[in-house]
């Protein structure tokens, strides 16, 4: 028996500032109930101490979180000097403290060259990572730590914005799969005075989701629907540093059917956001080896009310 639905179906992507102390699911169930929709998803999750720059997508745009999930990031981050704690941010307990040396700027900066560009990193033990079937974080809350194989990761940005007696502030711009409380401890360690996340603060996804574009859950309260709705990005937006490729009708109508399909002109390799020669948005594709354009990820016509950009 189907699961009875009991919202409306709406499209779209809508960039949220989260607030801190609210989990990233909190987050999803309260905008879900805002908008009385059916299908809401998040692009990877940020800290309940964390906030920031959180962007959901609502109904199809699910289909194509992925391709915001594997983008980079920048945030903002103070990073607490002098103390380590369980779980390497402000809500862990202090399990060792050491004084604080003084740095000159130039002994700072040469050891935060070190961090910038591909390195390896071990990720967190409070972390959704899995070991054995069960996540590490429930292994970290009963005791239990195990060891981590360290990932390939890269700071394409690491910026000093300011500096305290016992505090750093600092502007980085990552890949995906970085942990910045794991950077914060490791930070710490060069030091010689270990170190945790104090304040975190997601101020960009991509290239194209900016802070500046997003709105809260209190100011979304405010609104009336109509104005909540023209608040959603269209689908499109998703994937918007992909180059854009137009389909005829007659190839647009076998590529839904699931059908690679041969487009004069068409690119010959990569990802392609699809259209139809009318506007209509396809989804994203992808050039396999015999050149076809092959489908990726497809959605269906949009179902987002017309009073919704897009």
């Amino acid at each position: 028996m189907s699961r009875r639905k009991t919202g409306r179906d709406i499209d779209g992507m809508l960039l949220l500032d989260k607030s801190p102390g609210l989990s990233s699911n909190g987050a999803l169930q309260r905008v879900k109930r805002l908008y009385q929709a059916n299908k809401v998803g998040h692009t990877g999750s940020l800290d309940p101490i964390a906030t920031g720059l959180l962007p959901l997508c609502l109904g199809e745009a699910t289909k194509l979180s992925g391709f915001i999930l594997n983008t980079d990031k920048r945030y903002r981050v103070r990073v607490r000097l002098g103390q380590t704690t369980t779980t390497a941010d402000i809500e862990g307990e202090i399990v060792e403290e050491k004084p604080v040396p003084k740095l000159g700027m130039d002994e700072l900066e040469a050891i935060l060259q070190t961090f910038r560009g591909e390195i390896d990193q071990i990720p967190p033990m409070y972390s959704a990572l899995k070991r054995g079937g069960q996540k590490l974080y429930d292994l970290a809350r009963k005791g239990v730590e195990v060891e981590r194989e360290p990932r390939k990761i890269s700071i394409y940005e690491l910026r000093l914005l300011e500096l305290g007696a016992d505090f750093l502030d600092l502007d980085v711009h990552c890949s995906k799969g970085t942990y910045i409380r794991s950077l914060a401890v490791d930070i710490g360690q060069s030091i010689g005075c270990g170190g945790h996340v104090a304040q975190l603060r997601r101020t960009a996804v991509g290239s194209s989701y900016e802070l500046g574009q997003a709105v809260t859950i209190d100011h979304l309260e405010t609104l009336s629907d109509e104005q909540r709705l023209s608040l959603l990005l269209p689908i499109s937006a998703i994937a918007d540093e992909l180059p854009i490729f137009q389909l005829s009708p007659e190839l647009a109508f076998f590529l839904r059917r699931g059908q690679a399909v041969f487009a004069p002109n068409a690119p010959t390799n990569g990802l392609l956001r699809l259209f139809t020669r009318e506007g209509a948005f396809l989804g994203v594709g992808e050039v396999n080896e015999d050149g076809l354009i092959a489908p990726k990820r497809l959605v269906k016509e949009t179902r987002t009310p017309a009073n919704a950009q897009g």
